[in-house]
């Protein structure tokens, strides 16, 4: 399968880069810094762009059948999910690609959530230390729901900079998942959605 990968240089798109290629998928990395990419391979193409540059998201969409997003806030103006998510969805539908995986954080709230005290908490504290990420966050998955597309939105505690454990809690923020995973499983996690239609249209939880 051919799958671009956006924020493929940061702490968790390297791993789904990775993974993306020992499961023999031919990948384009969208980076800002290829230097800061520390991966080579026959079928790995590097592409260096922003997520602003609305007409290099779309010629590294092109000819894909999916997209991955690992993108991250980023400072100054903390746009860069919204923004993102804005320019690969125009060119998903300019180019005719259906399938879009991203990553968010669990403070992104969903219908099924039933959040404990521990989770209110913590949704409060992301509230009042970081509103604009948690913003850029809420704002980029709305414009995921709004489209036409076959999305999954792949939410997240704190993701943990450690060996994959290879054992997933898939659920809802309080219900069977706990507040934090490691990048590698967050990683094979997503590149599972490639062929499993169950999460399709939805946007669950998952943990370690």
């Amino acid at each position: 399968m051919k799958v671009v990968i956006f924020g493929a240089s940061g702490g968790t798109g390297v791993h789904v880069v990775k993974q993306a290629l020992e499961a023999g998928h031919e990948v384009t990395a969208f980076v800002r810094d290829p230097s800061r990419l520390p991966v080579k391979h026959e079928r790995l193409r590097v592409l260096q762009g922003d997520v602003v540059e609305s007409e290099k998201v779309a010629d590294a969409v092109a000819g894909q059948d999916a997209v991955l997003s690992a993108l991250g806030p980023a400072k100054p103006a903390f746009t860069a999910m919204t923004v993102g998510a804005q320019h690969i969805i125009a060119a998903m539908q300019r180019h005719g690609v259906r399938r879009l995986i991203t990553l968010t954080g669990a403070g992104v709230a969903d219908s099924k959530d039933r959040p404990g005290m521990l989770n209110r908490v913590i949704t409060f504290l992301l509230k009042r230390i970081n509103p604009e990420v948690l913003a850029d966050a809420q704002r980029h998955v709305d414009r995921v729901r709004a489209s036409d597309l076959d999305w999954t939105v792949v939410r997240v505690g704190r993701l943990l900079d450690r060996p994959g454990t290879g054992k997933l809690r898939v659920g809802w923020v309080g219900i069977g998942t706990r507040p934090f995973i490691s990048r590698a499983d967050a990683a094979t996690f997503m590149l599972n959605q490639l062929t499993d239609t169950a999460h399709h249209g939805q946007a669950p939880m998952i943990s370690n």
